[in-house]
């Protein structure tokens, strides 16, 4: 799967160097979960285009690809065949971590979202994670490196100890999170627990079946989770554009704010999937779902991404991980 996503990519680097001599362009990859909701909002509305135009760059073509996870996301912005990168916290602290200081540098833009999301089961019997044995199976987006990874190996070291932070990993493999909530509808998998994103958690959970076994808020609290990033290379050689891409942001998070069904709408048409509008239109307007650019916990994710050896550095403060651009911002 990596080669062919690599020789996909490579050929989209390719055709897009050649489109970019005539046309800015910013190719951006997301994730499956509603986290990167702005990202939806830009691209039915044209706002990174009206923004770039207010700013004296008249035309901007715009790509998105999907992934499912961070890694091959980080080798693709690495390689330049993609521009924006978006991910859970871990993801961005991964990258940042592995080109501090160096001319691949990496920061984030901005945090997009903070929600909580659901470890998730049918059965009866796991009612925490000490309830796991080694004949369980647990789903998640991307095995040891997406957020939910790095969260379940969080409430590992709070209940068995920082040196046993790893003990769940066994247990996990990758599926998409769409998979994955066909497989815990379904009843008639080989797994018996997933760590998904909203709305697949919501629709899991309307089934009177399916119980939430651990919750994000109770590990990490309120915190940043979809989080977009860039490289030093594509930012100091689009200073207008990039202004433009955080300003197209923000305007993304007001509408978000202001119209929870349009944004709704544009979600399900992107992921071409049955998306339960009415149900993410609940979800938008419940406080727990905040749409903003400020940093929220991105700290804390560090502090336990150093402790345990997964970051080699670690930043002194949030500011650290994001271009100046977002300095002036109350973060944390």
């Amino acid at each position: 799967m990596r080669f062919l996503v690599s020789a996909i990519l490579a050929v989209t680097c390719l055709w897009g160097a050649g489109a970019r001599a005539q046309v800015p362009e910013v190719r951006f990859a997301q994730q499956f979960s509603m986290g990167y909701l702005q990202f939806d909002v830009m691209r039915h509305r044209g706002l990174l285009q009206k923004h770039a135009a207010a700013l004296g760059i008249p035309e901007v073509k715009v790509n998105y690809v999907v992934f499912n996870g961070p890694d091959m996301m980080n080798d693709a912005l690495l390689s330049g065949a993609i521009d924006v990168a978006s991910g859970g916290v871990p993801g961005l602290l991964t990258i940042w971590d592995k080109t501090r200081g160096t001319p691949r540098e990496v920061r984030g833009i901005a945090p997009m979202s903070q929600n909580p999301v659901y470890l998730t089961s049918r059965d009866p019997r796991l009612k925490s994670i000490r309830d796991f044995g080694r004949n369980d199976r647990i789903a998640v987006p991307a095995a040891k490196v997406s957020a939910q990874a790095v969260m379940l190996q969080m409430a590992a070291a709070k209940e068995w100890g920082d040196a046993s932070y790893d003990r769940l990993d066994s247990l996990t493999f990758s599926l998409s999170p769409p998979d994955a909530t066909a497989g815990i509808l379904s009843g008639r998998t080989d797994f018996t627990a997933a760590f998904t994103v909203p709305p697949y958690q919501e629709m899991q959970l309307r089934d009177p079946g399916v119980h939430i076994v651990l919750s994000s808020e109770d590990v990490i609290g309120v915190a940043s989770g979809g989080t977009a990033w860039t490289s030093k290379r594509f930012r100091d050689a689009n200073p207008k554009l990039y202004q433009a891409l955080l300003n197209a942001m923000q305007e993304g998070s007001e509408f978000i704010a202001s119209n929870p069904r349009e944004t709704a709408e544009y979600y399900a048409a992107d992921t071409k999937g049955k998306i339960d509008i009415d149900l993410m239109v609940e979800l938008l307007k419940n406080p727990r779902f905040k749409y903003t650019l400020v940093p929220a916990g991105t700290m804390r994710w560090a502090a336990f991404m150093h402790k345990v050896g997964r970051l080699k550095n670690a930043p002194s403060s949030w500011k650290d991980l994001f271009w100046p651009e977002l300095h002036d911002r109350d973060g944390s």
